[in-house]
Order: C-alpha cells, then sequence, then structure tokens
C-alpha cells in the first residue's frame, strides 16, 4: 500500500521516517525500532504515536514509500 511519509536527516545524512499518512490520519513516529536493507529497498521497522508498528519500504529507483506490515496493539 502506497504511503507519504514525512522525513528528517538521520545518521550520516540518510533520510529516516518522522511521520506517516494513511488516508486523513496522520501517525507521528515515536520511535525506529530497526532498519534493513533489501535489495533495491531499504525497511523501517517502526512505532507510531497510536501504539502501532509499521514496516516501512523504501524503494531507491523511484523514490516510492510502501506500508509493508500494520500491527496494532
Amino acid at each position: 500500500m502506497r504511503v507519504d511519509v514525512a522525513c528528517r536527516a538521520g545518521h550520516g545524512g540518510s533520510e529516516e521516517p518522522e511521520a506517516l499518512t494513511l488516508g486523513e490520519r496522520r501517525v507521528r513516529v515515536t520511535e525506529i525500532i530497526d532498519r534493513w536493507f533489501g535489495g533495491d529497498h531499504l525497511y523501517f521497522k517502526v512505532r507510531g504515536d497510536d501504539g502501532a508498528r509499521y514496516i516501512l519500504r523504501r524503494d531507491f529507483e523511484i523514490l516510492l514509500w510502501e506500508l509493508e506490515v500494520y500491527e496494532a496493539e
């Protein structure tokens, strides 16, 4: 699922997610739990201010963010 992600400068100047917008709802990222590379993608497992966990995937070629996993508490 495509998702809009606002980013901030992270380690070494690379971008990391700060907030995501799902429809009309904006979720602030309160914690980056993990990050990893997978081929042409960068993955972030984050916790939102709604208590849910999200796995976000960024495609390097087309600079697109996608929501891969949503886990509500």
